[in-house]
């Protein structure tokens, strides 16, 4: 870090103590105006890398937050920055400059953080590589797109030092702050199971056609650390999520918030002893490469966790498209982004909370939750407050239901060292926790 730098992060950490109110650990705050406390040159500047989707997310929370603004739109996709800019300036922002080359973005010592909503397959070799460069990253879960990445991605922020906050917004709802310190402390007796289930209606994505690459977009920049193939028709913007080459399927996509949660609550720092899983493409006869429907057993031994996803059926689980239960030796509490219900006992007594925002349906997961995360990344940049989502932590998760693919695909029961989350006594499996990748594009550290 330069004297040049230091001297601005002191400054940061002054001026981060502007006042503002707090309640169950979570900031609070208007949407409007308080990026704009402290001048343009003393706020932490982020660049936002990926703006499909998620990354309009990224824009708006960034925006409504306390001494922070957006200096750089970053995609691949020229419609995507002319996108992101708009999404910026209805969000009461600065200009901010458009790159679609990170690695150019990078070299500008005026970038203190990236916020990274791009495809799976850049997650991780990106975060490492604007640590390298000097920077924190609020990264999109999942953190990586294979167990060795993240791997890789955690020896890198320990090398490194840089503050590096996974996405898993829900860590700064304080009605689940709420409740999970309610089960911690033994509200519902000793918990021993957690279910996790999302449902979505997606349809076909059909059989792609090796075309002429849009002129809108740098394909050989989109695929960056991944192995080339020739476009296709049915890839971009967004069912790449659905080939194993560069997505995750469902269970990253989405499984990771609901997973994490029942980590939470039955308070698990470990990996499970054994992950089974079953489904597969029932829907739609198509290019989609993973499961449409799927279930997953974790067992921890005295503990349980499960995960349902269905891609192609939106039926409702207690009126919910989303969310978990966890069950005690006194009770069960049903717990979404909406709020929370808690039955002690047998009783009839429940407890709900809604949040601001109906984000039940809310595929993209914006509003509050993402703004207080984003907030609480910031505070730990400017003031050193503890980050509610630490990649360490969020790596538990996301590696757990990436070796649950890794079961459904080879259709077996793994078995895990619950220290490492490595393979046993299964070398093809094993085999499963790496992947390839574009000579001259491998992660290093």
């Amino acid at each position: 870090m330069t004297l040049k730098k230091y001297d601005r992060r002191e400054f940061l950490k002054k001026a981060a103590k502007v006042s503002a109110g707090t309640i169950l650990g979570t900031t609070l705050f208007s949407a409007k105006s308080y990026g704009r406390i402290i001048g343009a040159n003393d706020r932490v500047n982020f660049a936002v890398a990926g703006l499909h989707g998620r990354g309009g997310e990224h824009i708006a929370a960034i925006t409504a937050c306390k001494n922070a603004r957006v200096a750089y739109l970053c995609d691949v996709d020229s419609r995507a920055l002319e996108k992101g800019a708009k999404r910026l300036r209805d969000a009461g922002g600065d200009n901010a400059k458009a790159e679609k080359d990170i690695r150019k973005i990078l070299e500008d010592e005026s970038v203190d953080a990236v916020a990274i909503a791009t495809p799976d397959h850049w997650h991780a070799p990106m975060t490492i590589m604007s640590m390298q460069a000097g920077k924190h990253v609020y990264l999109e879960k999942p953190s990586s797109h294979n167990p060795a990445e993240g791997e890789l991605l955690l020896k890198a922020q320990k090398k490194y030092g840089k503050l590096v906050q996974m996405g898993n917004q829900q860590r700064s709802s304080p009605h689940t702050i709420e409740i999970i310190r309610k089960i911690q402390d033994g509200i519902i007796g000793d918990v021993y199971f957690g279910k996790a289930w999302y449902s979505n209606s997606r349809g076909s994505i059909g059989v792609g056609k090796e075309t002429m690459v849009p002129d809108y977009l740098d394909w050989d920049l989109w695929q960056g650390p991944a192995p080339r193939v020739p476009y296709k028709d049915n890839y971009h913007p967004y069912n790449w999520h659905w080939f194993w080459h560069w997505g995750t399927g469902e269970t990253l996509n989405n499984g990771t918030h609901e997973v994490d949660l029942c980590l939470w609550a039955l308070g698990l720092e470990r990996y499970p002893e054994t992950v089974t899983a079953a489904g597969g493409r029932y829907h739609f006869q198509d290019d989609w490469e993973f499961y449409d429907t799927i279930v997953t057993s974790f067992e921890f031994g005295n503990k349980l966790i499960t995960w349902e996803g269905k891609s192609c059926n939106s039926k409702l689980y207690y009126d919910r498209g989303r969310g978990v239960t966890i069950h005690g030796t006194k009770g069960t509490v049903l717990l979404d982004r909406n709020g929370y219900e808690l039955e002690v006992n047998g009783q009839d007594k429940v407890v709900y909370v809604k949040e601001e925002k109906d984000a039940s349906t809310d595929i993209r997961g914006g509003g509050p939750m993402t703004d207080a995360h984003f907030q609480n990344f910031i505070n730990g940049i400017t003031d050193g407050e503890t980050l509610r989502a630490p990649v360490n932590e969020g790596n538990l998760s996301v590696t757990m239901l990436q070796l649950s693919n890794i079961a459904w695909a080879e259709a077996v029961t793994l078995k895990l060292d619950t220290e490492t989350g490595h393979i046993l006594n299964n070398e093809k499996a094993a085999a499963r926790r790496f992947r390839s990748y574009e000579p001259g594009w491998e992660p290093k550290i």
